[in-house]
């Protein structure tokens, strides 16, 4: 267990404070600079979230976060359990803890110049393996649980892709099965895999995408969205077929459906938001018991709205309700055969604030401004923080998100 920091020490990161309201994201910046210079290091990032900045504005935050609650930080457990089931996913091991602690040192001191003094560089020093000291350990239960789990695996496993489905214009299903013949985890709906990829031209890249079908022993599937320009989309669109073979970790992440699930439940998306929706969707319907499930969902246009016949078709057999919003198209009705109501444009918060169950328990899952509109929305109208739950897309780099996670 990490031993707890002393006073002297939490107070001189509360006072770097202001120092990291103005340089965080330049530290960060060099932080990732020094890091990635290492190619066995760079080889575990995301390597679009540093092209775009999205990784270290959010490490940024994350850091800000950190000193400005150094003197409560129960508040970060939500956080440290995110970045922990990440790194699993991803098989960081304690051995790369060194690296980013080299990193981000010299980082530091290299921003802040003459500024950075022994007694500053050392209280970080301290606070870095504090919280590295946590995340180790939390990453190592996770782990063992996995080995233990029935079809459990730790580190990168060979799954072949045993069918492609297309879902929309923009999104295919990869159904995924292990080349070893055996079962699997059975996941926790709302999870996600991490993916080891190799891509021709760009060589290691790393991502990770939602489990989009019910918990079983069998298989797992992903469905993808193709982004323009989207090194690994385009890859998995245009070169991806039956019999590919993918390295795959463990499903980790928890962003999940609560056992026994809420005594009623909104999933809201946007997008390919509605991913860990569909596994959720998958666990309920299977379920004997029955509860009250509104789903509402924005995409572009009927061409993009992948999943429509199963929501139509839970919908016909009365499992949900269901509200499809179309941002640049208008449906010819109001509402389908099927009793989904279809909706011009875009969800407003006019529009969701009307129809709020404040008893219910809220799924938010799609792009940074979605869910901060949604969130805020959401807590405007009453509903308490416990009941409102949403899923980081990417490194949540927009400073609303991780404030109010």
């Amino acid at each position: 267990m990490a031993s707890p920091l002393d006073d002297k020490t939490r107070g001189i990161i509360t006072a770097c404070v202001p120092a990291l309201e103005a340089h965080g994201l330049a530290i960060t910046t060099e932080m990732y600079r020094r890091l990635l210079a290492n190619p066995d290091i760079r080889d575990l990032f995301n390597m679009s979230h540093q092209k775009d900045g999205e990784q270290p504005r959010a490490l940024a935050l994350a850091v800000l976060a950190y000193a400005r609650n150094i003197d409560n930080l129960g508040v970060m457990a939500g956080a440290v359990e995110r970045i922990a089931e990440k790194h699993v996913g991803l098989n960081i091991l304690p051995e790369h803890y060194p690296y980013v602690a080299d990193a981000l040192l010299g980082a530091i001191a290299h921003v802040l110049g003459d500024a950075a003094t022994p007694e500053i560089m050392d209280a970080w020093g301290k606070a870095y393996w504090f919280l590295a000291e946590i995340l180790i350990g939390r990453e190592e239960q996770i782990y063992v649980s996995h080995a233990a789990a029935p079809g459990g695996w730790v580190g990168w496993r060979p799954f072949r892709v045993s069918r492609r489905v297309v879902e929309s214009e923009t999104v295919t299903s990869f159904e995924l099965v292990p080349q070893d013949g055996r079962p699997v985890m059975r996941h926790v709906p709302g999870q996600y895999l991490s993916f080891r990829l190799d891509v021709p031209g760009h060589g290691a890249e790393r991502r990770n995408y939602s489990i989009s079908s019910a918990p079983g022993s069998a298989s797992y599937r992903i469905s993808v969205r193709r982004i323009d320009n989207g090194v690994v989309s385009d890859w998995l669109h245009d070169s991806v077929k039956e019999g590919t073979v993918l390295q795959v970790s463990a499903p980790a992440g928890d962003f999940t459906l609560g056992d026994p699930a809420p005594a009623s439940i909104v999933f809201l998306s946007a997008g390919v938001g509605l991913t860990p929706f569909m596994s959720m969707l998958g666990a309920l319907d299977a379920s004997t018991a029955r509860i009250p499930v509104r789903f509402v969902h924005t995409t572009r246009t009927p061409g993009t709205e992948a999943f429509g016949p199963a929501i139509r078709d839970l919908a016909a057999r009365g499992m949900l309700r269901a509200d499809i919003f179309y941002s640049r198209a208008t449906p010819q009705a109001a509402q389908d055969a099927t009793g989904v109501t279809l909706h011009a444009g875009r969800m407003t918060p006019a529009w969701l604030t009307q129809e709020i169950d404040r008893a219910a328990t809220y799924y938010i899952c799609g792009p940074d401004g979605f869910m901060r509109d949604t969130v805020a929305t959401l807590k405007a109208a009453g509903v308490p923080d416990g009941h409102i739950r949403y899923e980081f897309f990417g490194s949540a780099a927009d400073a609303a998100l991780p404030g109010a996670a």
